[in-house]
Formats: C-alpha cells, structure tokens, sequence
C-alpha cells in the first residue's frame, strides 16, 4: 500500500493552490457580499487547463487522472466552494457523464469544447418539488418524430446562468411501472428556442457562485442529443452523482483544512489570560478534533480517487467519503468560528464565510440522511451496486495523454 503522491499530483496541487491564494482569496471576501460571481473566474480557470483536467488529451482535456481531480478540488475549496462547485458541475456531472455514457460524435460535440473550456457544462435534475426524490420529477419530454419536446422546470441548478450546455433528466415515459425507469437524460443547449434561465438570490452561502433555475417550455431536443438509451436516464443521473460527490468530499476536506489553517493562526496570535489561546486545553481539544477530521475525510476521498483511476465502482465509498466530509465541515467551521469568539461572528474573518458555505453541502447531492440510508443499507446486505451498462474507464496514464 502506498500513500504517496507522484511530483504530477504535487506540480497539480501547487498550480492550483497558487491561483485560489493570489488570485481569488485577495478579492472573494467582497464578491461574496456583493451575491456575484468573478466574471474572471471561468475564463482563467478554463485558462489554467481546470477545467478539462481528468479528461483524455484526445477529447480536449489536460490527461490527469482522477485524484488530480479531488487534489484541485481540495485546493480550490480551501479558499472558496464556488471554485469547487464549478468543478463539481462542470467537470463531475456534466463532462465525466459524457466520457461515460456519450456517443464518439456527442463526445465531440459536447465533451471536447466543455474540456477545452470554450463551454461551460451544468447538470439539472432538481426540481422546485423534487430534490432527494429524483425518480418522480415531473419535467416532461414528449416524443414527436426525431425530437423530443420538453417542458417542465429546474430548481438550484449550480451554473444555470453561466452554463452553455445542460445535462438535463426528463420523463419519457409517465406510465412507467418504476417510476425510475421512465426518465431519459439530454443534452440541452441554452441556445434552443423555449430555453429560460435565472439567477436565486438570497442564499445563506455559496454567494461568490451562481445558482439558478432552468425553465422550459416546448423545447425541441433533437434525438441525437438524447444521452444513452431511453429509460436509462436515471441510471446515468446517479452514476454521474458518483463523480460529483466525489468533488464534494475532496472540496468539504479542504474547507476543513481552511477552518483548521486559520484556527491554528488565529489561536498562535490571540491571547487571554495572559497567554495565546493556544495553550488553552479546550481550545487545543478542538484543534486536534479538525486535525483528525481533515486527515479522515482526506483519506476518505483519496481513496475513492484511487478506485476511480483502477475502474472500481465507488458509489459505496463515494457515498462515505461526501457524507462524512461535508458533516465534518459544518463541525469544522463551528468550531474554527468558536476560536474566533466574536471576530468569528463577522466576515472581517474567513471562518464566517465557511461556516455559511459548510451547509449546503450536507443538502445537495444527497443529504446526509440519505447517505446514511445508502450505508446502513449496504451494512445490511439490502443494497448492492449492479454493473452499468457504461462503466466510468479507468486511468490509463499512456492512452489519456495522447493527443490522437
């Protein structure tokens, strides 16, 4: 068993932690209070090549492999989750789902300008009444000839402004006996005639990102950008989720280690008592608690990483990585804010804003209730993953850096 990264994963890690230190972290502090997101932001990141970064070199993408992606998702959310979210929806549901499900043409259609980042990529299942009870959504998709016209509505779609293409999930069959079964998924594109999108406004956290909502009225989808056969859009929705809340855990452990980094400083600094709280012993015990919490949930996610890069499916420890990162965040930032004392009551300091952004994440991409059904369950013996009929590939070092 070896735990070490290669001089790849670090040169990634470094790159990465450098753009989110010089370029972000100096000005996030007023995008957040301003509900905006940098309209610098993609562009530079699709700059730095983040964009497409575990996608092979011969679809447009930079040719990493999948713990490169939960090491820049790391470092992004040490600053700020609307970095990470990004990657999440851009990268973990949208472009991974096209690698997996995606004919050679809608690879080259979709994938390739989304890895390059001349396209921005989204993900729409949720709907105003449908978050955790995704097989009933209620968006229609209604056959006619070689198009499918949609109607219907998404709800806290990450990037529905930004986004060019959206991977979108649709009932094509109402008298489906397994309500599962009756959903397709498509690529949406935001120029088609019905296609609406919207900001929210007013979110706890998160307020550097753009979340919206996608609204769609007779939307003409032709049938060659239907993903996959029809019915299996479910099955394409959860397996895309696998990638997806693996960004989550591996940003969650770096909004761990932000709360622990700036606890650690402000403890060193800050004295009572005629000493630094630091040596105060309950403030050392909720230092060692973050200490163990981010090593955990580091462990957690690399290792669903190094599943990815063999072909494993993960979607059991995917599942323990999000739901035990994003719960040990919350406790983080309570905790980094605790430290702080007053200070911490106020976005003068880091740790009120990642005690904002912790909580959406035990929300989306399944609530921490559902992860802890989905592991009693697979406790139990009740659940046990199927094979796909489209299987995420496994990092092959040689074949994903070839241009050709």
């Amino acid at each position: 068993m070896d735990f070490t990264l290669s001089e790849m994963h670090r040169q990634a890690a470094e790159v990465v932690r450098r753009f989110a230190q010089t370029e972000v972290a100096p000005t996030i502090r007023e995008w957040d209070r301003r509900h905006e997101m940098n309209p610098a932001i993609l562009p530079r990141m699709a700059e730095l090549g983040l964009l497409g970064i575990c996608i092979p070199a011969r679809y447009g993408g930079q040719g990493f492999d999948y713990i490169t992606l939960g090491l820049v998702c790391e470092e992004l959310e040490r600053v700020d989750t609307s970095l990470r979210v990004v990657m999440s929806v851009h990268v973990g549901l949208c472009s991974l789902a096209l690698l997996q499900w995606g004919s050679e043409e809608q690879k080259q259609r979709f994938l390739v300008p989304q890895a390059r980042g001349e396209k921005i990529g989204a993900y729409a299942l949720t709907e105003p009444g449908h978050g955790s009870d995704a097989a009933h959504l209620e968006t229609s998709a209604r056959r006619r000839g070689d198009v499918y016209i949609l109607n219907g509505e998404k709800m806290w779609i990450s990037l529905a402004n930004k986004a060019d293409h959206f991977l979108l999930f649709a009932r094509t069959n109402p008298e489906a006996a397994n309500a599962a079964d009756g959903i397709s998924a498509f690529m949406v594109t935001r120029d088609m005639k019905g296609v609406t999108t919207g900001d929210i406004h007013g979110k706890l956290g998160v307020r550097a990102g753009s979340t919206g909502w996608i609204a769609l009225q007779d939307v003409e989808v032709p049938l060659e950008n239907r993903l996959g056969e029809e019915g299996e859009g479910f099955k394409i929705a959860m397996s895309a989720l696998d990638n997806g809340r693996y960004t989550v855990a591996a940003g969650a452990t770096g909004l761990i280690r932000a709360c622990l980094e700036e606890s650690l400083a402000y403890a060193r600094e800050r004295r009572t008592f005629g000493k630094p709280i630091a040596e105060h012993q309950l403030i050392k015990q909720k230092l060692a608690y973050m200490a163990l919490w981010y090593d955990t949930a580091r462990l957690l996610y690399l290792r669903v990483g190094w599943m990815k890069n063999q072909g494993l499916r993960n979607t059991r420890e995917t599942s323990q990585a999000k739901w035990y990162a994003t719960e040990h965040s919350v406790k983080a930032a309570l905790e980094a804010v605790q430290i702080h004392g007053a200070y911490g009551y106020s976005d003068e300091y880091n740790v009120e804003r990642y005690l904002r952004n912790s909580k959406g994440a035990v929300i989306y991409e399944g609530t921490s209730e559902i992860h802890q059904l989905m592991q009693a369950d697979y406790a139990l013996g009740i659940r046990r993953d199927r094979p796909l009929r489209c299987e995420l590939p496994a990092y092959d070092a040689e074949a994903w850096q070839q241009s050709s």
